[in-house]
């Protein structure tokens, strides 16, 4: 039997807190037509920068989040996650917030996070981005819902630091030279959502690698 080439697609999901970024890294990955029909579920990746993994406390500084004296750290991380989707180019990884989120939050501190290096490497393994938003009249709605099982609820206190990093990712994302789709999750459900992923990955042709 002639062998087919794999569904191997790569997304990353950026976009503020409440987008629903993480229910559709979830949703994705068990999508059939975008990681393929599965009788048993197996392991498929989902990470995340948002880790707070550098300090052992919790709720700590991320990829994301890190003070100066952590850089060198984050560097080496990043390097190390662009090194095995290199080395593993033929599987599908799902990217819950990464290089963006790290470039606006850092600018936000007036610090300054160079993404060029890591978007020159994951262009050609197929990687796309997947911008999250939604209405800048919808985060309180969002906000009520989350509150229901949020374990750090201070963390919503304040929407317009999402409004303005929305806005902030927008940029950064108008600026990517990675493909990029914002996707409006505005009174959407994640299986609405992840086929319009899908449809869109099947158009640019990154559902498979052509090499």
């Amino acid at each position: 039997m002639e062998n087919s080439r794999p569904l191997c697609p790569k997304v990353i999901l950026e976009g503020t807190r409440l987008t629903k970024k993480t229910e559709l890294a979830f949703t994705l990955r068990d999508h059939p037509r975008f990681a393929g029909a599965r009788r048993y579920r197996y392991h498929l990746p989902l990470v995340s920068a948002e880790w707070s993994g550098l300090t052992n406390e919790a709720w700590g500084p991320s990829l994301i989040s890190f003070p100066p004296e952590h850089e060198e750290t984050v560097l080496e991380t990043y390097r190390t996650w662009v090194r095995l989707f290199e080395l593993h180019r033929y599987y599908t990884w799902v990217v819950d917030r990464f290089h963006l989120s790290t470039a606006v939050h850092q600018q936000r501190h007036d610090r300054t996070f160079d993404v060029e290096w890591i978007e020159r490497r994951l262009r050609p393994l197929g990687f796309a981005v997947v911008l999250c938003t939604r209405t800048p009249e919808s985060f309180p709605d969002a906000r009520e819902e989350r509150l229901r099982v949020s374990a750090n609820p201070v963390q919503y206190d304040d929407l317009d630091v999402f409004v303005r990093e929305q806005d902030a990712l927008r940029k950064a994302a108008a600026s990517s030279a990675l493909p990029v789709l914002e996707l409006d999750v505005t009174g959407r459900s994640e299986a609405e959502l992840a086929d319009e992923v899908t449809d869109w990955y099947a158009s640019r042709k990154l559902l498979q690698l052509e090499h």
